[in-house]
């Protein structure tokens, strides 16, 4: 994808969410916790297996097709492998529904969280909380704390970057819609524009081609696509996060969804009681440690 000045490109990308609207793991500045746990009449309709649902006695969750790794194994979310699919079931759990009773559904990353009305009842895709996406749907508290990272190939022009000024020099490419593209454009501000793809699959394959040096995702996805994917690439570092408040992937709903408070007050219960940091250490283990840019 050949990538447009930016005030143009960011201009088509805003005609692409409304046009989605009738029809973005990865945002920059996130914001406080959803919606506090429930209480009073909130409380009621928070009765287990009882929820307002788009389907009676049913839980549907949305996902991106293909659901890549670690996030979701073998691109099946209905597995419970993975972390968000592991995170998904504890939630629906909590909320009293048990695995037969969760009904996944496929919808594209930018969709999930474009305004309008949705098909689901949450959304687990990575998507980083963030006042702007916060204008069109809601989000639970935080599931996840991530981080951005960088990934080159070895013994390519990016491999040996150790700050943020080594990166301005280069050609970098992410995703449409994610906040690793926001990190390129707001905080390396690099000198060419970056490229933008419609899936990661399309910036992965960008980087093995050598049409950019090095390409922006969340920290687990870059430790697995160096693993398992681009073995010949490497992770060149992680950027800090911006401001106090660390970047976290929340639940997405529709705005004003009866059901943010109990889906959020499943997901501060999933964290007081340590179920998420389990989780994180079964399947996301290999996120560690990286260098970070500065």
């Amino acid at each position: 994808m050949h990538p447009a000045p930016r005030a143009v490109r960011r201009a088509l990308a805003a005609a692409t969410v409304a046009l989605l609207a009738t029809a973005a793991g990865c945002a920059p500045q996130p914001e406080e916790k959803a919606s506090a746990a429930p209480s009073g009449s909130a409380a009621k309709s928070c009765a287990k297996g009882k929820l307002a649902t788009k389907t009676s006695g049913k839980l549907t969750i949305a996902t991106d097709e293909p659901a890549y790794e670690p996030w979701f194994k073998d691109d099946k979310p209905a597995n419970g492998k993975g972390f968000e699919s592991a995170v998904a079931y504890a939630v629906a759990k909590r909320l009293g529904y048990d695995e037969s009773a969760v009904v996944w559904q496929s919808v594209p990353f930018n969709k999930a969280f474009a305004p309008g009305a949705k098909s689901f009842d949450f959304d687990i895709n990575q998507v980083s909380i963030s006042a702007e996406r916060r204008k069109a749907v809601d989000f639970s508290s935080g599931y996840y704390d991530v981080r951005q990272a960088v990934v080159a190939l070895k013994g390519g022009k990016a491999a040996e970057a150790t700050s943020i000024a080594d990166l301005k020099k280069l050609k970098l490419g992410a995703q449409v819609g994610t906040t690793s593209l926001d990190y390129i454009d707001d905080v390396v501000q690099p000198e060419q524009e970056a490229a933008v793809y419609a899936k990661n699959d399309q910036a992965k394959s960008a980087l093995k081609n050598g049409q950019v040096d090095a390409v922006v995702t969340d920290l687990p996805t870059a430790f697995y696509i160096t693993a398992a994917e681009v073995t010949n690439a490497k992770i060149v570092g992680q950027f800090e996060n911006q401001g106090g408040t660390p970047e976290q992937f929340g639940l997405v709903l529709d705005k004003g969804s009866a059901l943010t408070p109990c889906v959020t007050a499943a997901v501060d219960a999933l964290r007081k009681d340590g179920t998420l940091a389990g989780l994180e250490k079964q399947w996301l283990s290999d996120a560690v440690d990286a260098p970070v840019l500065k």
